[in-house]
């Protein structure tokens, strides 16, 4: 108390509204500064994410013209003339298909030596292809790979290849080859800002195309000391030391050994203008907010007044009228302590009646879990069992407590009560047959057909039809015309069929007590118990305005 009195110290509400105002605004004004402060953090957040995704959006690009080259590869591989032998026509065929393309075909044998190449008219003497360690791998690996960019014998100029392995002979291997500077065309820098750049790296470090500022040509080695840093799929990469100033994103082309990159400097935004703006509006604010705090406590402090005299007089226990002031909150507390001095005798005569219901209940539930365990008490024949039995009923009394109390003892729907007694037993639900139109039970009778419910299950899964896998129960309800009155019986029915043979029991249990006697005492009905053969058959006929809630 001390130490909030040392805070909190008295006085009046003009006061603590001045200090709220300005408690308010310098929150505001330290919030607004350290939004300023991360600004420039936040921008460079925003610039690594676009980065990586400018990057990852220049791999997918470049990841299709491979796939478009590997797609031409299995078409080639599987054309007639291939097949048959005719490397002529097949010369022929590639040369005329790839005519307005920048890429050519070269098949190859297994050591490597090009046996046509669409570069060159067919017959031509060739010699071996400029890349074998990429021949190599990709026989090895047995699927299409991309090599890393090398001097063609060929053509002269930097090139890349796209290998197909076949298992046939003569031709072991078809090449796609393209130009490096071809595939340029597709790196572009279009949609990143002034002075950045973009380029394919191959799996060895070396450049395939680049295009923008840093104008890297095809073959030269990218910088040693970045490329350590490519281990995630995509990803950003910033040293002061290599890069100063600049930002760098990467991503790995799916499925291929290569990469994509894009660099270039960060722009930093200048905020000073909004340093100036945030003081100069943050002194106006602490200004503007003190003298309004000062206005309100003065129409505030006649207000709390008024309703703190209502206050007083209904705790001597007076019937109070609201109150009229300006404030509209206070007019509804006001409203509202007048209601409350109505509603207080009523709220007491209700808690009187709470209480005696659950008196009553009370004493309605350990009268019958008295006569319940001294009736099992009588039967039992060791403490155990005693136990097992007493834990199995006060099971099925609790799930129908459960149920009444999830409502609020307002009674519960019939289907709801069977169903919540039947999930006790969830191995024979498909084995039981449940019909019979809905309605909503009383609490008394929730509590009791679902003892009987709970004991009829227990003794089938434990001796009847349920003990078995064949066994079927069928339970419903339906009305029964009494005189003149249709509907105002209710008769029950539980009928076992196909499971053990079934014979009269030599004693009478408390399982049997409950499905007999309780039953048709509870419902003041009458109960039929049907040891047959082929099954137990339980039969409750009651008056249905035993069991209906009105």
């Amino acid at each position: 108390m001390k130490i909030v009195a040392l805070f909190f110290p008295k006085a009046s509400i003009g006061t603590y509204l001045v200090a709220m105002a300005v408690a308010i605004a310098l929150p505001i004004f330290a919030f607004v500064t350290l939004l300023l402060l991360q600004l420039e953090d936040n921008q460079r957040s925003t610039l690594r994410r676009e980065t990586a995704q400018d990057a990852l959006a220049l791999s997918r690009i470049i990841d299709r013209q491979l796939q478009d080259m590997a797609t031409t590869l299995r078409l080639l591989s599987s054309s007639p003339e291939l097949e048959n032998g005719n490397l002529a026509a097949f010369h022929e065929r590639t040369e005329t298909a790839l005519r307005d393309n920048t890429l050519f075909v070269i098949a190859v044998d297994r050591t490597g030596q090009q046996l046509l190449n669409t570069r060159r008219a067919f017959g031509t003497p060739l010699g071996k292809t400029a890349n074998i360690p990429s021949l190599e791998a990709a026989m090895a690996s047995g699927r299409i790979e991309a090599s890393d960019v090398f001097r063609g014998r060929t053509s002269g100029d930097w090139v890349y290849n796209v290998t197909l392995p076949r298992a046939d002979n003569p031709v072991a291997a078809l090449i796609i080859t393209q130009d490096a500077k071809d595939l340029g065309k597709l790196v572009t820098t279009e949609g990143l800002a002034p002075g950045w750049s973009a380029a394919v790296i191959d799996q060895s470090g070396h450049v395939v195309a680049a295009t923008g500022p840093a104008n890297l040509e095809p073959g030269t080695s990218f910088d040693p000391r970045i490329l350590p840093a490519f281990t995630a799929s995509r990803g950003v990469f910033q040293d002061e030391t290599i890069l100063p100033h600049m930002l760098l994103g990467y991503a790995r082309i799916p499925g291929w050994s290569w990469k994509t990159v894009i660099w270039g400097p960060i722009a930093q935004a200048s905020i000073l203008s909004t340093w100036r703006f945030l003081i100069v509006g943050g002194v106006a604010l602490v200004l503007v907010a003190v003298l309004g705090a000062y206005a309100v406590a003065r129409q505030v402090r006649t207000t709390i007044r008024d309703i703190a005299e209502m206050a007083n007089r209904m705790g001597e226990g007076h019937i109070v009228s609201p109150v009229e002031t300006s404030v509209i909150e206070a007019n509804q507390v006001a409203i509202a302590l007048s209601n409350a001095s109505f509603d207080r005798s009523q709220t007491e005569d209700r808690l009187r009646f709470v209480m005696h219901e659950l008196v009553h209940r009370t004493k309605n539930l350990l009268t019958l879990a008295q006569a319940m365990m001294r009736q099992l008490a009588k039967q039992a024949d060791s403490v155990e069992t005693f136990q097992a039995a007493v834990a199995d009923r006060l099971e099925g009394l609790v799930r129908s407590i459960e149920l009444l109390t999830s409502e609020q003892w307002g009674g519960v729907s019939l289907r709801r009560v069977v169903d919540i007694h039947l999930q006790a037993f969830p191995q024979s639900r498909d084995q039981i047959d449940i019909s019979g139109e809905d309605f909503v039970l009383k609490p008394d009778a929730v509590q009791n057909l679902g003892l009987a419910l709970h004991e009829l299950a227990t003794n089938s899964v434990k001796y009847g039809a349920l003990s078995v896998p064949q066994g079927r129960v069928r339970f419903e309800w339906r009305g029964v015309r009494e005189e003149d009155k249709p509907d105002a019986l209710l008769r029950f029915t539980w009928e076992e069929s196909g499971g053990p043979p079934v014979a009269e029991p030599t004693r009478s249990g408390f399982g049997t007590t409950v499905i007999k006697a309780h039953a048709a005492s509870a419902f003041r009905g009458t109960v039929q118990v049907d040891f047959r053969p082929e099954g137990l058959l339980w039969v409750l006929t009651a008056q249905r305005a035993t069991l209906e809630r009105d």
